[in-house]
């Protein structure tokens, strides 16, 4: 098989930077997840990233993803075995070895956990996730629009309990998953929405984790020259600054195992005088500019530190914070009115309808 890459412990530094961007305030603290990749990879050696067509069409492709509310999971953080608990559980009951890994979602701690699988396997790691970006349900893949089937699926947590789940739906999944994660106290580690090669081929959207080390590199390299990191950035994603201000009001609670908030700014510079909302559940997921829409998901908004560049999840947001809002298009796979079912916004509910953003 034709190996993409070999992605060494020095490397998780910018794919978890740029796993924070894709992340849009969502997915988990980036740098947990980064340090437990990093100790697996120092351990078990580097891990092989590989492109889905290079896959047999009868391998068997599992994905693995940290589940819970990121406030929850900076304070309660995993042991190390957990996820290669859940992962070998589901290989027993699929009664067959696994054949390469998956990310479940390309955004914060979840970009980087299953570089965590694939090291101490000794598993390919396919380069791609099952959104482009981090969405808060487990229902919420590309792989779901591909009729792939989230169960049978293993929960572990950082007790040693785990839970297998048959259900009859991937909206069903969600829910008693989300259940038992709160039992667990907020987060879980699992393994699930095993797949054929073949579909794979199919449902990933690909590309993601070479894309997260590119925008992490850029932003190194971009500042290392003294130049402006979020105009690196802009170019590197089609995407267009909304709004540059301070955050002056955020309104954050875990409740269901989410984290739910509201955040307010006030412009600066070019924006002073104009108002900024973000809504997110886990993920921003809409914001507003002087009480007008302008972004929905499934696009993406994302937020960077004005100067750095550094990306900011929902649960770092703090008063003050100097911060440009960013918004680009979202992969064409969620542009089909199945994938706006699934992840528009009024799943959310929000009482508007999907507009396409036009960077």
């Amino acid at each position: 098989m034709k190996i993409l890459r070999t992605i060494h412990a020095d490397d998780l530094e910018d794919i978890a930077t740029g796993g924070a961007i894709l992340g849009t305030g969502g997915g988990g603290d980036p740098y947990v997840g980064k340090l437990m990749a990093q100790q697996a990879i120092r351990k078990h050696g580097p891990v092989k990233l590989v492109d889905v067509a290079e896959l047999p069409d009868d391998a068997l492709v599992v994905p693995v993803c940290m589940m819970g509310a990121p406030t929850v999971m900076t304070e309660k953080l995993p042991q190390g075995d957990e996820l290669m608990n859940a992962f070998r559980q589901l290989e027993q009951l699929l009664g067959r070895k696994i054949d390469a890994v998956l990310c479940g979602e390309a955004g914060g701690v979840n970009s980087t956990t299953p570089f965590v699988v694939a090291a101490a396997s000794g598993l390919p790691l396919v380069d791609g996730d099952g959104m482009g970006r981090a969405y808060p349900e487990l229902q919420m893949v590309t792989f779901t629009l591909h009729g792939v089937s989230a169960t049978p699926m293993v929960l572990c947590d950082d007790k040693g309990n785990s839970l297998v789940l048959d259900t009859v739906s991937n909206a069903w999944t969600e829910r008693l998953a989300r259940a038992a994660t709160v039992e667990m106290g907020g987060s879980a580690l699992l393994a699930f929405y095993s797949m054929s090669g073949a579909v794979a081929k199919k449902a990933v959207v690909r590309g993601t984790l070479s894309l997260c080390a590119e925008l992490g590199r850029a932003l190194r390299d971009t500042r290392h020259a003294h130049g402006d990191p979020v105009d690196a950035i802009v170019g590197m994603l089609g995407a267009k600054v909304i709004f540059h201000g301070r955050a002056k009001d955020i309104d954050r609670r875990t409740v269901g195992g989410f984290a739910r908030g509201t955040a307010r700014f006030d412009g600066v510079d070019e924006w002073k005088g104009h108002s900024f909302k973000l809504d997110f559940q886990n993920e921003f997921l809409m914001a507003e500019r002087d009480g007008k829409i302008l972004v929905t998901t499934p696009d993406l908004i994302t937020l960077l530190e004005a100067e750095s560049g550094n990306p900011v999840t929902a649960d770092a947001l703090r008063y003050g914070l100097r911060l440009k809002a960013l918004a680009f298009p979202s992969n064409p796979q969620w542009l089909t009115p199945e994938g706006i079912a699934l992840v528009g916004p009024r799943y959310f509910g929000y009482d508007v309808d999907y507009t396409p953003f036009a960077a």
